[in-house]
């Protein structure tokens, strides 16, 4: 029989599901814009090599970045004179959600470099003790894996270098978790043993860790669930371990709903939770044993996390972990607080460290046990883990269940029935995809922005090709050889297999001439000024009239049926060359044109634009771009169509299934 005390926990966790629901559906995506000031304290700082980003704390929070130098500290109330607006939503399919992870911080409006101004200084006592921390570790060599493991501030750790923790699965080591703080009670244990008030000293510890790691969700859940956890030993309250993580779940999400969108937050409670079911499976087993196991259990219960979030999975992670984590937390962690201790060991904790970190770059270029893993849905997230609770508790021959669900996901691709177009919001560019059942996939243009270090097929592109289960490409078509259309394409053949590759006619310029060393280099093959090319059972037709003097009109034109769908993706074709297109081809009443050049009054004439007589007008477009784009003319010309920029919508998909034309935008 089911005790009441089970009763009210049940209840508590369907309230919290409930409020859940309810905030996800009642939150209000209004974008507001206003010029505002505002007067707060600085509660956290990350400086960066071209901006600094902090936040603000006064009737709410506030994410504020500048651009110039910032001599300001924690706890100094600033006034700050700007734009406050809404963050954006990701402008591309299944990517980053800007928006949703600062809710998860609990700020909902943003500025950018406004102009800041002393109100005081610090005057609170945390803040200072913070501030003598940060100052302290600033001055050691080996300061960004002592920031890191005392700090939890993970910001002097090259890019890089953390994408390649990411990439082997050990990044969850440089966060500050229940491994870590073990290895923090272990200390206070040691030095209190006899202290007759050593609980009190750990939960003071446990805030002023919190306090000074800027409250992760990893620690929020590890001090309260050991609050819990005492509470619960005290009144004899009898609730198991999973109850209380059930309890701490519950008061967090109360606490601040928008946890949801935290990656920490899941990972924190997923895998606390599969190891405490995994319980009976430790029991008796030496180090060496419970480690290997509980590094597969961690890795298993992590996938549709990681899938979610990265789209890609390392199998032999556990493998990594079994190695590291004894390295981290026997030898690494501790050190690093021995270090900040007694500055004298810091240069032989940097050079521990910069061991540490060549054994993982070497480790990380060992790329063929790394698979994409399209993004799941939530049936398939419920269904994966409803089998592996099942082959941990029940049964372990599940566990070829379990296995033939993940080996699906990987090749989720081969089971893409439907085809799609996808205009990608690339800024001031062009880049569109088209995906035709089993995952081939044509890309027409890579995008690019001039004098920027942001690469669009890194952040962008290929991240949205994975989040499908697509791992190549069987064709890159570029229009022609303007960098915002192709500046991308020598680090997407870099970093992407790329079948095959389609230049337009007419001379190979500079940027062209680049690439196609790359291509040589690699045996990619590829070819220019042709007529038409199949993918799946649909033909692309290149509708060439001649050559002229400007890349523009050379440009490649396009035109493709799917499904009786007419699709035309224009380039940046002149007035000129339309005129040509009319007069040389048999082609009006199209479904979706890709206005050419961005909307420029160069191309999209009225004749033309009333021959193709487009129920859909995509103008590819950067937000308040120097050229003007799009033109007003073009506009009143396009006036009979549905028009689409994604300066606006952000990407749009046109997804074809059973015949019937679906339009989906990512809200930018």
């Amino acid at each position: 029989m089911i005790s009441y005390r089970k009763i009210v926990l049940y209840l508590l966790f369907i309230v919290s599901i409930c409020y859940i629901v309810f905030n996800i559906n009642m939150y209000k995506n209004k974008n507001i814009e206003i010029n505002k000031t505002v007067i707060g304290k600085v509660t956290y700082i990350k400086k960066q090599k071209d901006k600094t980003v902090f936040d603000i704390k006064s009737d709410n929070k506030y994410r504020i970045t500048v651009y110039n130098d910032f001599n300001y500290e924690l706890g100094d109330t600033l006034k700050i004179v700007g734009v406050f607006k809404t963050p954006s939503n990701n402008s591309v399919f299944n990517l980053f959600n800007y928006k949703k992870y600062l809710l998860s911080k609990k700020i909902y409006v943003i500025c950018n470099n406004g102009k800041i101004t002393l109100v005081s200084k610090n005057n609170n006592f945390l803040y200072m003790i913070k501030n003598k921390m940060t100052n302290h570790i600033d001055k050691y060599k080996s300061k960004k894996y002592i920031k890191t493991f005392i700090m939890g501030d993970t910001s002097d750790i090259e890019k890089d270098i953390l994408e390649n923790y990411r990439y082997l699965g050990i990044s969850h080591l440089l966060a500050i978790s229940g491994m870590h703080v073990s290895v923090f009670l272990i200390i206070i244990n040691f030095l209190f043993k006899r202290f007759k008030y050593k609980n009190i000293i750990i939960f003071l510890f446990m805030m002023f860790l919190i306090f000074i790691t800027n409250y992760p969700e990893s620690l929020l859940r590890c001090f309260l669930f050991m609050i819990i956890k005492y509470i619960n030993h005290k009144l004899n309250l009898k609730y198991s371990n999973i109850d209380i993580l059930i309890f701490t779940f519950c008061l967090l999400i109360f606490y601040n709903v928008y946890y949801i969108y935290s990656i920490g937050f899941w990972f924190s409670f997923i895998i606390t939770f599969f190891i405490l079911i995994s319980n009976k499976l430790l029991i008796n087993k030496s180090y060496f044993i419970k480690l290997i196991l509980i590094s597969v259990i961690c890795f298993l219960s992590s996938i549709p996390i990681l899938a979610s979030s990265f789209y890609k999975i390392n199998i032999i992670t556990p493998l990594f972990n079994i190695i590291f984590v004894p390295i981290i937390s026997i030898i690494i962690f501790p050190l690093g607080l021995l270090t900040f201790i007694f500055p004298v060991l810091d240069n032989f904790y940097y050079v521990l460290t910069f061991g540490m970190e060549t054994f993982i770059n070497t480790f990380s270029k060992i790329r063929i046990f790394t698979y994409v893993i399209s993004k799941p849905n939530i049936i398939y997230i419920f269904l994966y883990y409803l089998i592996l609770i099942f082959s941990i508790k029940k049964d372990r021959k599940i566990i070829i269940l379990f296995v033939v669900v993940l080996v699906f996901n990987i090749n989720s691709k081969c089971f893409i029935n439907h085809k799609e177009v996808t205009f990608l919001d690339v800024g001031q560019g062009d880049s569109s995809l088209i995906i035709m059942p089993k995952g081939n996939a044509t890309l027409i243009d890579t995008g690019g922005l001039y004098n920027s270090n942001y690469s669009i097929v890194l952040n962008k592109t290929i991240p949205y090709l994975n989040s499908l289960g697509i791992n190549k490409l069987d064709t890159l078509i570029l229009t022609h050889g303007d960098y915002d259309h192709m500046g991308e394409a020598i680090n997407l053949v870099n970093n992407f297999k790329v079948e095959k590759v389609i230049f337009n006619c007419g001379e190979y310029n500079e940027l062209e001439q680049g690439l196609i060393k790359i291509l040589n280099k690699k045996k990619i093959p590829y070819y220019s000024c042709i007529k038409k090319i199949n993918i799946d059972k649909n033909k692309l037709y290149f509708l060439q009239t001649k050559d002229y003097d400007n890349e523009n009109d050379n440009s490649n034109v396009i035109y493709t049926e799917i499904n009786g769908y007419k699709f035309m993706f224009m380039g940046d074709a002149g007035v000129e060359k339309e005129k040509d297109i009319l007069d040389k081809y048999n082609v009006s009443d199209v479904d979706v044109l890709k206005v050419g050049h961005h909307g420029s009054k160069t191309s999209s004439g009225e004749d033309f634009i009333n021959e193709m007589n487009p129920k859909y007008s995509i103008i590819s477009v950067g937000k308040n771009n120097r050229y003007g784009h799009p033109n007003k003319e073009v506009l009143d010309n396009l006036k009979n169509s549905k028009i689409y920029r994604t300066d606006q919508e952000g990407s749009i998909m046109f997804k074809i299934k059973n015949n019937e034309l679906k339009i989906e935008t990512c809200s930018s």
